[in-house]
């Protein structure tokens, strides 16, 4: 026989109302009538009518994460630390908690245009969007009009390690000093005496790509090394098997380099794996360094000089700012510091 929320007032001795009050936590309930309620919703194991729930209010219990690959490292830590927080405090039980479910895109713009769609149909409470952004302007547009339907339905919209999107209104912006951090990276090889640098970039449309590459290649000009810099940057995926077929290509097209930057770590590995099989010592023939600070970096042999990413932090904060139990920055907007983490995989040439 299904229960009820009647059944569960009856057992609890309170009114239909304040069950409903309990459950949606939108109306202040005294702390032993709430505890009552909750101890009949366990007793009789009463399950919410989640769709009936969303109809009747103006959002669900449902929070969105988007991801571009969470076997990543980046997005996993992020996506965790997001949805850690947005369950720390609640009761864990039927009322207030909010359901966590992490959209996978595989970088793809339209499978994330698509998780925007669906999650605006659930009504979602919230929806964290992580990672870089496809940098086209055509995207931008169809991005900033469904942050617009979904806030003007009532979901917070917090984006995490991405730039502002023009035209969309949403609670807050975290966005990460990509730009900074390159540039201090490559200034650390400059400072080592390196000055035939190579650069294995992103993917060449991802607005991550563009702003770690630009802080290299400023640091560079500003040493007087604009020369050949289009030569020896290489872009591919974030993944190991890039950073392997880039180094390749970049020893080609000048086997006297002396240091690599990486666009991330995971492709500083394949790097560092494509030098050993040419022989090349890290680093005392060739330097590696890579970017994010991932928990596996100081483990490599030789541990990474990189640059560090409170993803942990930022991915706690963007799950406080969806469920509204953190005050959005200033102006909507806050840029997280990067930290450069200087470890044996440099040297000097």
């Amino acid at each position: 026989m299904t229960v009820t929320l009647a059944d569960v007032a009856a057992r609890a001795r309170v009114s239909p109302a304040t069950v409903s009050r309990v459950l949606n936590g939108n109306y202040p309930v005294a702390a032993a009538t709430r505890e009552r309620v909750l101890r009949a919703v366990d007793e009789l194991d009463y399950v919410l009518n989640g769709p009936a729930s969303a109809l009747a209010a103006a959002t669900s219990d449902l929070v969105g994460i988007l991801v571009h690959d969470i076997a990543d490292p980046f997005f996993g830590i992020i996506a965790g630390a997001a949805q850690h927080a947005m369950v720390e405090g609640s009761p864990g039980r039927a009322g207030g908690e909010k359901l966590a479910v992490v959209c996978n895109t595989g970088g793809s713009p339209e499978r994330e245009l698509t998780y925007l769609t669906l999650l605006q149909r659930q009504r979602a409470a919230a929806v964290v969007l992580t990672g870089g952004a496809v940098d086209d302007p055509e995207h931008t547009a169809a991005t900033a009009a469904k942050l617009a339907r979904l806030t003007n339905g009532g979901t917070r919209v917090v984006l995490c390690g991405r730039p502002p999107v023009p035209g969309a209104a949403v609670t807050a912006t975290l966005t990460f000093d990509n730009r900074g951090g390159a540039r201090r990276l490559t200034e650390q090889l400059l400072s080592l005496g390196h000055e035939r640098i190579g650069y294995v970039a992103g993917p060449a449309e991802r607005t991550t790509t563009r702003h770690r590459l630009e802080g290299h290649l400023s640091a560079m000009r500003d040493a007087g090394l604009a020369a050949g810099l289009d030569r020896l940057t290489v872009y591919g995926s974030y993944d190991r098997r890039s950073g392997y077929d880039a180094t390749l290509e970049l020893l080609r097209r000048d086997p006297r380099l002396t240091a690599i930057a990486a666009a991330n770590d995971t492709v500083a590995l394949g790097v560092c794996a494509a030098l050993r099989d040419q022989g090349r010592r890290v680093p005392d023939d060739v330097s590696v360094a890579g970017f994010d600070d991932l928990p596996f970096s100081v483990d490599a042999v030789p541990a990474l000089t990189t640059v560090r990413l409170p993803l942990h932090e930022a991915g706690a904060r963007a799950g406080r700012l969806a469920t509204g139990t953190e005050a959005p920055p200033p102006g909507g907007v806050a840029t997280i510091g990067a930290e450069l983490m200087v470890r044996s995989s440099t040297a000097r040439p």
